[in-house]
C-alpha cells in the first residue's frame, strides 16, 4: 500500500475536507497519508487542531493519518521559528515549500530547511545544489519528487542531486484536489520518470515513507 504525505484540504487551498480527502485516498489503495496544508504564524494553531479530529475520525478506516502542516513563504529568517512552533503544537510531519520555480519562494529556503532535523520533507525544491542535497543526507531531511505539474519540471534535477548526494527521496503528489492523488502504480511511473532506478523507486515510494512514519507517528 502507497503513503502520501504531501496533501492539502480546504484548510488551506485544497477542494475537500480532511475526511473526504482520507476516504477518496483510501480507495486509491493509500493507506497512509498526511495532511499538510499550507501553515505559517497566522493559521498554524487552528490548522493542527482541526486537522487533529479528521484525522482521529480517518483512523477508523484503519489507515494511518498523520496531522502534518507545509510551512509556506515564510521569511528565511524566521523559519526555525515556525518549524518549532508547529512542532510544539503537535505536528507529526512537517514539509517545507522548497525554492520550487513556479513561485516566488525566498531565496535561501532550501538550504534553511536541509539545516533544520526538525524538517521531515523539503517539498520541489526546484534548482536544489548538491551541497543542499549532502545537507538533507546529513540532517535526515527527505528530498521530494512530485507529480504536480506546476512543481515536477525540476524533479529530474532534484532526483540528480539526490542521488549524487546519497540523500533520501520520497514521492509524493502535493495534491489539492482528490484527481490529482495517484496509485501505486502511477507512483512509480513518476519516480521512474525522474531518473529514479527501480531500487531507488521502491525506496521513494515504500521505504522511506514507512521510515518516516515509524519516526514520527504519534501511534
Amino acid at each position: 500500500m502507497r503513503a502520501e504525505l504531501h496533501t492539502h484540504t480546504i484548510l488551506s487551498d485544497g477542494e475537500l475536507l480532511p475526511i473526504e480527502l482520507a476516504r477518496r485516498a483510501l480507495v486509491k489503495g493509500i493507506r497512509t497519508i498526511a495532511f499538510t496544508d499550507h501553515v505559517s504564524l497566522s493559521n498554524v494553531e487552528r490548522v493542527i487542531q482541526e486537522t487533529r479530529r479528521d484525522a482521529d475520525l480517518a483512523m477508523e478506516w484503519d489507515m494511518k493519518v498523520l496531522c502534518g502542516v507545509e510551512i509556506t513563504h515564510v521569511p528565511v529568517r524566521r523559519l526555525d521559528e515556525v518549524v518549532a512552533k508547529a512542532r510544539k503544537l503537535g505536528a507529526e510531519i512537517v514539509v517545507v515549500h522548497g525554492e520550487t520555480i513556479s513561485e516566488p519562494v525566498e531565496k535561501g529556503t532550501n538550504l534553511a530547511a536541509v539545516m533544520n532535523q526538525e524538517v521531515d520533507i523539503l517539498a520541489h525544491p526546484g534548482f536544489i545544489t548538491l551541497e543542499e542535497a549532502q545537507l538533507a543526507r546529513d540532517n535526515g531531511v527527505v528530498l521530494e519528487i512530485t507529480s504536480r505539474g506546476s512543481h515536477c519540471k525540476t524533479h529530474g534535477r532534484v532526483a540528480r542531486m539526490a542521488q549524487q548526494a546519497g540523500a533520501h527521496m520520497v514521492v509524493n503528489t502535493d495534491a489539492h484536489s482528490p484527481g490529482e492523488l495517484m496509485d501505486m502504480a502511477a507512483a512509480l511511473q513518476i519516480a521512474l520518470a525522474a531518473g529514479l532506478t527501480r531500487g531507488e523507486a521502491d525506496r521513494a515510494l515504500i521505504g522511506t515513507p514507512q521510515a518516516l512514519v515509524k519516526r514520527r507517528c504519534r501511534y
